[in-house]
């Protein structure tokens, strides 16, 4: 048995939005049992602001995300590698190396919904909820 933490790179195609909040609630909801990272098959290279706005809404810290690219870890060993948006999950994800477990936590996208400005903040602490949930049912 060792004590270190698992590896959890999270997925998304631009790696702005769910996959930057899969990321914290995993690192601190994992008080040191994980160390999640997160990365996009096609990064957009900015992090929305309301990825960041909800995370600190519900008293998580952000810290400083980066949009950047999944072939940044491809030579990066993970224990577990979660697709949180549905274009992202049926890519062909790189090779990384070792043996890894692989899951699919559908996540609508927040930062295409129009309309209001409560409507669109109800749309990102969806999103958040659920992001939450599977990682308080399945990882912790």
């Amino acid at each position: 048995m060792t004590d270190s933490p698992r590896r959890v790179l999270v997925v998304c195609t631009g790696n702005s939005c769910r996959s930057v909040m899969g990321e914290a609630l995993i690192n601190q909801l994992g008080k040191g049992r994980y160390v999640a990272f997160s990365a996009g098959s096609k990064p957009l290279g900015r992090i929305n602001p309301g990825a960041i706005e909800t995370l600190r809404r519900h008293g998580f810290d952000p810290g400083e995300p980066v949009s950047q690219s999944w072939d940044e870890y491809a030579d990066q060993p993970f224990d577990l590698v979660i697709t949180v948006c549905d274009s992202a999950g049926a890519e062909t994800c790189p090779a990384f190396p070792g043996q890894y477990e692989r899951k699919h936590w559908s996540t609508p996208d927040p930062s295409h919904v129009e309309g209001t400005e409560a409507e669109k903040i109800a749309a990102f602490d969806e999103a958040f909820a659920m992001l939450r949930r599977r990682v308080e049912s399945e990882l912790l």
